[in-house]
């Protein structure tokens, strides 16, 4: 088991060793107080984009479902006649020079995985840089636009923000509830009071402490040929090799159990590379992945590689806080 996997167990089942990250939490907490402080200040290079900029980020390591609620946000924004556009780091990515503008022609190595699905899936104009107000600003420069999606920017102080969604996996929580490296959380807990919203990816309902969203699947995608199938393609009980370079890989495998078909799991760390070797499994059986891995694979994919395709469904009070809140920021 490796060391990140030891610690995400350790971080969400507990472990008394923990203790002994107390003093390195401790200064860790220092650090990310001292920046949020600073920015609530008004101190240092702030940038204020001339749009509206909405955040949406999490405050625990690990995947929250981030990119397929990003998905939502764009199509719903589009649907209300707004021009849209997306900033991220692109973690991972290599390109020539930074920002840089991804298209849908680009390599997951040059673009980094999120980035260019969500490019691929819906065409938005995205630019990536690890200075977010940088890739803000080089994307207004290109394109005019109504308001911009941030991708994982919740801790990124220099850029000025005017909504901050927070995401959290209903089924894992906040684990033990103590800041890196003792516990799984990026800022203390009491963040969240700060935020504008919090969804639960997974929660059976609204509550009191946030919105709820669920990712449902809706087709299988072959990766060789873009053939869309329906989810009964693959008949109840059916055997396959499951391959997941995510965050939280088991949300994935729970969801293939849950569609009654009996997945060999094979979990990768988060934005993994891939090869036609290493996803060569025994026995001979249908292989299904996710889509952000999927941008990774297609060069080298068989013939019965298929990627699960996933929509983000939000709660309808969501929805109508957003439109609200979206109305009061663009008049």
């Amino acid at each position: 088991m490796a060391l990140s996997d030891r610690l995400l167990q350790a971080w969400y089942r507990g472990h008394p060793a923990l203790q002994l990250l107390r003093p390195l939490e401790w200064l860790y907490r220092r650090v990310v107080d001292g920046k949020r402080r600073a920015f609530l200040a008004g101190q240092g290079e702030i940038y204020r984009a001339p749009v509206p900029v909405l955040v949406v980020g999490n405050i625990t390591v690990g995947g929250t479902g981030k990119t397929p609620l990003i998905l939502w946000l764009i199509e719903h924004c589009r649907a209300r006649g707004l021009r849209v556009g997306v900033v991220s780091r692109g973690y991972g990515a290599q390109p020539a020079q930074s920002p840089w503008r991804v298209r849908a022609e680009d390599s997951a190595a040059v673009a980094g995985d999120e980035p260019l699905l969500i490019v691929q899936r819906t065409g938005v104009p995205l630019v990536i840089d690890p200075q977010r107000a940088r890739a803000v600003q080089a994307l207004l420069a290109q394109e005019s636009l109504d308001l911009i999606l941030c991708d994982d920017g919740l801790q990124h102080y220099r850029l000025a923000r005017d909504l901050e969604l927070v995401l959290i996996d209903a089924a894992r929580g906040l684990g033990n509830r103590r800041c890196l490296p003792a516990g799984p959380l990026r800022e203390p807990v009491e963040r969240l009071a700060e935020v504008d919203a919090v969804l639960f990816n997974g929660a059976a309902g609204d509550t009191a402490d946030g919105y709820a969203f669920s990712l449902q699947p809706t087709a299988l995608v072959n990766l060789t040929s873009g053939e869309r199938v329906a989810l009964t393609h693959f008949s109840e009980g059916q055997a396959l090799h499951a391959v997941a370079g995510i965050g939280n890989p088991q949300r994935f495998f729970n969801t293939l159990e849950a569609l009654n078909w009996r997945p060999i799991a094979h979990p990768f760390a988060d934005h993994a590379t891939f090869s036609r070797a290493v996803l060569t499994f025994s026995p001979t059986l249908p292989l299904v992945m996710t889509e952000k891995d999927a941008v990774k694979c297609r060069a080298f994919a068989a013939d019965d590689w298929w990627y699960l395709a996933v929509d983000a469904v939000p709660s309808p009070a969501f929805v109508a806080w957003l439109d609200e809140r979206l109305a009061g920021l663009l008049g």
